[in-house]
């Protein structure tokens, strides 16, 4: 496996582990609690974290082969 899809675990840390330790509503971020405030940054975070994966994967180096 490419190292790169390692970084793919880094969601799935921030979302499972993550709300383990987030599972607060007392502290509000932008008018939401806590916890729903993590998974919203994590689902913006992930959509990032996949880009550069797919920017990094040197299968889409390669041009069309039309």
């Amino acid at each position: 496996m490419k190292s790169i899809y390692w970084l793919g675990m880094i969601p799935f840390l921030g979302f499972i582990v993550g709300t383990f330790f987030t599972n607060k509503v007392t502290p509000y971020v932008l008018g939401m609690p806590f916890f729903h405030f993590w998974i919203v940054f994590w689902s913006f975070l992930t959509t990032g974290i996949l880009g550069i994966i797919y920017k990094l994967d040197p299968a889409n180096q390669k041009g069309d082969s039309r």
